[in-house]
């Protein structure tokens, strides 16, 4: 993280935001696509500008050391990383503060906390890097709590034990992306587990929302990564055996993966680590007919190569974000244990099959040094890198700027698909912006892609946080019609919770919410994510999800 500043409103660092030739290039590449968008910049208001209350609630003295009721530091904490939680900070609208910011140097402390929030009735948000895109870390809590504190892990972040034998650690949960790495660098591993987030977001981030790595294929979530965990609860705590694999009943560690901090607090987990990658090979793979490109990226993943990169993008986000004017296949294949050339050759004779073309021959290397990269496929890289500040620069100029993921077999790609596009292109039009819908596989799998779709709209300075509120319902509403899922790897957060309660079995939701009262007797634990609490003395309507 170095000496950089972390920005309080908008993506990663202030040093890093858009600005100069970038900018302009962003800017003029915008008005090449959307002519008639009007891309007066909005600076961000000064954080002194934010009306913030006296915090409901006072830590006891024994906390005192570890609490925060910074107004700057609460507002770093009331909001994730969406794109309305961007707009709504450029607009001054920051409705749901924490009272106090709690950040623990130890799993005693975290007890502590809990035992406190219990005792007080104190609804607990936890915090890792605050880079939720689902509203998942938002203090929007309905209820009668006597406040709300955002219990942020980061200052638990160390490697604890690397056990060189099983080729595993037990690392710390607040451990931020580039510390893992570089703790893991002197005994000679890595976790190799690069989202897009990865700068800015946490191991027990990771686990509490499943979040999916780089790997387009084998592993592709956090979970394939995951041992064991540890978990604080209002109720005790749990750990789970260290095990490579169990048949013995359902998996504890199952539970609390994808949970979001709504079961408990994750602490500790023993991951599966590897060695550092020798041998890399990189090609991009231009395809003039879209749908080719899909053949064939289904023939690779139903072939066993397995190649750790396999993104495809659509025509429109290979222009936005490479300048290729056909649709692109980026793929990868890497490894620690033996050169990949006849992988890669053999996966570029599956895309010849399907009228895929090279602009250049494919690269190989035989060093952990990637200096030697070029071509589409790392412009593309670079980008994606940048997307979210991008992001963040085109939302201060009234763009409408968002993602949404899912899952699906390859028999409805093609469905769903064109079913998202109707369901956009009639959004936009009913709210009033014009724009265009793209789409890019992050991950495949032999029974079907992950494919995430772009938004990138010429919205209303003002409205567009509502104006996305409605383009986003309406191709949510989509996802589930086609029998796919909400989220393939952003979670459920609150934003997702009116659909992800139409996609989970009504039985599996109430033994959820048995779970949850049994873990979290009095209801703190981030209410609204995931499930509801059954607060005592009422029913499981007494908190209502939004």
């Amino acid at each position: 993280m170095g000496q950089k500043t972390r920005s309080w409103w908008g993506w990663g660092n202030v040093e890093d935001a858009v600005v100069g030739v970038e900018s302009d290039e962003l800017t003029r590449k915008v008005s090449e696509l959307l002519p008639d968008a009007d891309l007066t910049h909005h600076p961000a208001p000064p954080v002194e500008s934010f009306e913030v209350g006296a915090s409901k609630v006072k830590a006891p003295p024994a906390l005192s050391s570890i609490v925060s009721a910074d107004v700057r530091d609460r507002l770093a904490h009331s909001h994730g990383q969406a794109f309305r939680d961007v707009v709504r900070a450029l607009l001054g609208r920051l409705p749901h503060v924490p009272d106090l910011v709690v950040r623990p140097t130890s799993e005693a402390e975290v007890v502590q906390v809990l035992d406190w929030c219990s005792d007080a009735d104190v609804a607990v948000i936890p915090f890792g890097g605050g880079s939720s895109v689902v509203g998942g870390v938002e203090p929007r809590v309905e209820g009668d709590y006597s406040g709300v504190v955002s219990l942020d892990l980061t200052a638990m972040d160390r490697v604890l034990e690397v056990d060189h034998t099983s080729r595993a650690a037990r690392v710390q949960a607040g451990v931020y992306g580039p510390r893992l790495e570089e703790q893991l660098k002197p005994e000679g591993y890595t976790l190799r587990f690069f989202p897009q987030s990865f700068e800015f977001s946490t191991l027990g981030g990771w686990l509490a929302t499943r979040a999916g790595g780089h790997f387009a294929t084998l592993l592709t979530h956090i979970d394939d990564l995951t041992e064991s965990l540890r978990v604080v609860t209002p109720a005790g705590v749990v750990e789970s055996r260290r095990l490579p694999g169990s048949g013995a009943g359902p998996s504890p560690d199952r539970l609390f993966l994808g949970s979001e901090g709504a079961l408990g607090v994750i602490t500790e987990a023993w991951v599966r680590l590897q060695d550092q990658p020798r041998w890399r090979a990189g090609a991009s793979v231009g395809f003039a007919d879209y749908d080719a490109g899909v053949h064939a990226v289904r023939a690779l993943s139903q072939s066993g190569l397995h190649p750790s990169n396999c993104r495809l993008l659509d025509p429109v986000e290979a222009f936005i974000n490479a300048g290729s004017p056909t649709a692109v296949l980026v793929l990868g294949f890497e490894s620690a244990d033996h050169p990949v050339t006849a992988w890669m050759e053999r996966a570029l004779e599956l895309c010849r099959d399907h009228g895929g073309t090279l602009a250049e021959p494919p690269r190989y290397t035989d060093t952990a040094d990637q200096s030697a990269r070029s071509g589409v496929a790392d412009t593309w890289r670079s980008s994606f890198i940048r997307m979210p500040y991008q992001r963040d620069a085109l939302a201060a100029r009234g763009m409408i700027v968002e993602t949404f993921e899912t899952a699906c077999t390859w028999d409805r790609f093609d469905a769903l698909r064109a079913t998202v596009n109707e369901a956009a292109q009639e959004a936009m039009r009913q709210v009033g912006a014009t724009g265009v819908v793209t789409c890019r596989f992050t991950h495949v799998y032999p029974d079907g892609p992950a494919p995430y779709f772009g938004i990138y709209a010429s919205g209303a300075w003002g409205k567009t946080g509502e104006q996305w509120d409605e383009i986003k319902a309406a191709v949510s509403q989509a996802l589930i019609d086609t029998g796919s899922t909400i989220t393939h790897h952003h979670a459920v957060g609150r934003d997702h919770r009116p659909w992800y309660d139409q996609q989970r079995p009504a039985l599996f939701a109430s033994a959820l919410q048995a779970g949850k009262a049994s873990l979290d007797p009095t209801g703190i634990l981030n209410p609204g994510v995931v499930i509801d609490p059954l607060r005592p003395g009422g029913d499981a309507d007494v908190v209502k999800r939004r």
